[in-house]
């Protein structure tokens, strides 16, 4: 799963196929579901890939409240095409969620260990997403997104079992691409390589939204 998002610092997303410019300057070190993250996504009006503020926990567009009865912030990859909150979404709404990086809590006993989870570059991760768009009967408008995640990779799994997919640099226009037939895009929901990836222990500060700011991806050097 993916419950915590990191993002911040103006670095560049090797984004280059969707000539996109500069992404807004955003610095949010503990960002929960229920905020609106950062995502790519093709822009409904012009077609062309742009950035936008999504909500995070998808509310489909057929729910009549924008209270869902569960939790859609992840969409697991794993018969995602079968699921008649996720379906459509991806045949033609699919999004990138960029992120410098996510918590993951590994239990220990009766305790959880919070680690952070980066690229070994410490450039952005290029999550897949999905997205829809939501209207009440009142006029109002929600757009949302959910992160698909999938089974771990052999580094990802010492921690948990889960992991969102996270895109090849190379695969975001066609990820994008509305015109991507269903076996391809399924072709992408797929761990990444471990190389791409690295982990560390911080402190259990992370474990409450209150607290914000780079200490919440300080390594662990001592007791948490």
């Amino acid at each position: 799963m993916c419950g915590r998002l990191a993002y911040f610092g103006n670095g560049t997303f090797g984004y280059e196929t969707l000539l996109l410019p500069d992404p807004p300057p955003i610095e949010d070190y503990n960002i929960p579901p229920s905020q609106n993250i950062l995502t790519i996504r093709k822009c409904p009006e012009t077609d062309n890939p742009s950035y936008a503020m999504l909500h995070w926990g998808l509310v489909p567009s057929w729910s009549k409240t924008p209270k869902t009865k569960y939790i859609l912030n992840n969409a697991r990859a794993e018969g995602i095409e079968k699921k008649v909150s996720f379906r459509e979404p991806l045949k033609r709404q699919r999004c990138i969620i960029p992120a410098s990086g996510f918590y993951e809590w590994l239990r220990k006993g009766t305790q959880k260990q919070p680690y952070f989870i980066r690229r070994t570059d410490q450039g952005y991760m290029a999550m897949a997403g999905i997205w829809d768009h939501w209207q009440g009967e009142d006029g109002q408008e929600i757009d949302s997104c959910s992160i698909i995640t999938t089974e771990a990779n052999t580094r990802m799994l010492a921690i948990h079992d889960r992991m969102p997919v996270i895109l090849d640099k190379n695969d975001l226009a066609i990820w994008l691409d509305p015109g991507t037939d269903q076996e391809r895009v399924m072709s992408m929901l797929k761990p990444c390589p471990n190389s791409w990836i690295e982990t560390y222990p911080v402190s259990s500060r992370v474990n409450s939204v209150k607290n914000n700011g780079p200490a919440c991806l300080e390594k662990l050097t001592g007791p948490s």
